[in-house]
């Protein structure tokens, strides 16, 4: 087979084709996912995938990693067609995926879920334990992903979660490492970590690495080159050092993307959210929000800046009547709300993105229609006498929301778990904005939606937000909270840590609130 060589970051030489796609072609009932497309990747490069919602990426990683079997066209690996399309092939031709939601155990140890379904065994029969505890300490030395072996799962963060996931994948020989969102749920800390990371694997042991992203800027910092699809097709790759964030974006949705230009009018009006002094406790009845008060006004945006897992998803569940309220008050518009279940708390004038759209945004089993028309099934315009739904009238703005929001799928009458992730979302976020409220409390609004949605529901959070609308953010994404926000509060282990307005902070200090290390009162942390 032909060699060629190029310099990529850092002068290192670059054989080519570890990966070869060769006209792939993935065909779904009515959705073509991958229409043709070629292209290599090398060995020793970190490559990044990019692209919208649909565009197929995701389905071309699956098929890589042996989740799929192409309509039509090949996959060689290492110069060898692949032939049997399974996980178990794929890994045993050294290829690991690291999904974006892990697959650990979590009453499992860090070294039980790393030697998983590949466990050491004295005399090829017993459970040796203290092997999988040093095999773990000699993947921990050798990659540089500092875990503690005895600690269980469920008690580290979602940081150390996915060094797991990665030294797990690397524990069953993987020399081609496939990382989907691998950033979604971390700190800046942790992401440069996990960046220093990939760059001593890439560099030391030759790996290749393939990260899906809709993280622009990371695409820039550490990838030698990048690929962009675009529904189905291959749009192009290209060095990394020969484009930037604005020229990638374009390609992706092909038109201009202007993320800078977000116009906040007016002023803060009357308080519309107050929460004061809640307590509330999570599912295992352990305290989530310890004494939370804040304020939000008509007319601008209050993000929380967490680490999943610190009392941001209990504190929403709480002010949307999800969950109880264990001490405390709070109120909307004005009306006192602890007690009161989610319908009676829509009445008062919320409108809510939940941040699992799965299990509590929509209804998998009803079409896109009837999951848009929820609560607004018995205004007039739908139903005659609140008994008799006007189908053609309900079928008509379902058209027109789907159009407006850009939901693609085939159709408003397809079935919602027929939608991808990120189509699923963009039914949650229509409905919800289409309800005139003054309140919204918004969870992950963008979690898994592609570039030019982002782009749709910031402007419209934001418009929202212009019209006289208290919106209450709670984010993952850093970029996202920095970008919307009028104000910011961190939170660390249930309680409030800091509270700046827009601009007093950067993303590097503010993550110091989220991990603890700081808190409001200015001082260090202790703990």
């Amino acid at each position: 087979m032909r060699c060629a060589f190029f310099l990529a970051k850092g002068g290192k030489t670059l054989q080519e084709s570890i990966v070869r796609f060769d006209n792939i072609s993935m065909q779904f009932p009515g959705v073509l996912a991958n229409d043709k497309v070629s292209f290599d990747i090398k060995k020793g490069e970190v490559f990044a995938l990019v692209g919208e919602n649909g565009a197929g990426k995701s389905t071309l990683m699956n098929i890589l990693y042996g989740i799929h079997e192409p309509t039509d066209g090949a996959v060689y690996i290492n110069g060898h067609k692949v032939e049997k399309f399974s996980p178990k092939e794929a890994i045993a031709m050294g290829v690991g995926m690291v999904h974006q939601h892990f697959m650990l155990v979590p009453s499992f140890t860090v070294a039980q879920n790393i030697v998983m379904s590949k466990e050491p065994r004295r005399m090829g029969i017993f459970y040796d334990l203290k092997e999988a505890n040093r095999e773990t300490e000699r993947l921990v030395r050798e990659y540089g992903l500092e875990v503690e072996p005895e600690a269980k799962v469920g008690e580290i963060s979602v940081g150390l979660q996915q060094r797991v996931e990665i030294l797990k994948t690397l524990y069953r020989g993987a020399d081609i490492l496939i990382l989907d969102e691998p950033t979604a749920v971390l700190t800046p800390q942790e992401t440069e970590e996990l960046f220093a990371v990939i760059r001593r694997i890439v560099k030391e042991k030759q790996m290749t690495v393939i990260i899906i992203t809709h993280k622009l800027y990371e695409v820039m910092n550490i990838s030698d080159r990048v690929g962009v699809m675009r529904r189905g097709e291959l749009v192009g790759v290209e060095e990394t050092k020969n484009v930037d964030e604005r020229i990638l974006a374009s390609m992706m949705v092909g038109r201009e993307v202007l993320f800078d230009h977000i116009e906040k009018t007016g002023e803060p009006g009357e308080v519309k959210i107050k929460a004061d002094n809640l307590y509330v406790t999570d599912n295992r009845g352990l305290l989530a929000v310890s004494g939370v008060s804040l304020e939000v006004k008509a007319g601008e945006v209050l993000g929380i800046a967490a680490i999943e897992g610190n009392g941001q998803s209990e504190l929403i569940e709480a002010l949307t009547g999800i969950r109880p309220v264990q001490r405390g008050s709070f109120y909307i518009c004005g009306a006192k709300a602890d007690g009161m279940n989610p319908g009676q708390i829509r009445k008062l004038g919320a409108a809510h993105i939940p941040e699992d759209r799965v299990a509590t945004g929509v209804s998998l089993k009803s079409t896109i229609t009837e999951n848009l028309i929820v609560g607004k099934e018995k205004l007039p315009a739908f139903s005659k006498y609140k008994l008799h739904l006007k189908q053609s009238s309900i079928a008509r703005y379902a058209r027109e929301v789907a159009e407006k929001f850009d939901i693609r799928g085939g159709g408003v009458d397809i079935k919602t778990e027929d939608l991808s992730g990120g189509n699923m979302q963009k039914v949650v976020v229509a409905r919800e904005f289409s309800f005139d409220t003054p309140v919204l409390i918004v969870a992950q609004p963008t979690r898994g939606v592609d570039i030019g949605a982002i782009e749709f529901i910031h402007k419209q959070i934001i418009d929202k937000r212009n019209q006289g609308c208290a919106i209450l953010l709670v984010s993952a994404d850093l970029d996202e909270i920095f970008r919307l926000s009028d104000r910011i509060i961190t939170m660390f282990e249930g309680r409030v840590t800091g509270e700046f307005k827009s601009g007093e902070i950067d993303k590097m200090e503010i993550s110091y609130y989220m991990t603890g290390h700081r808190d409001g009162e200015g001082g260090e942390n202790d703990k």
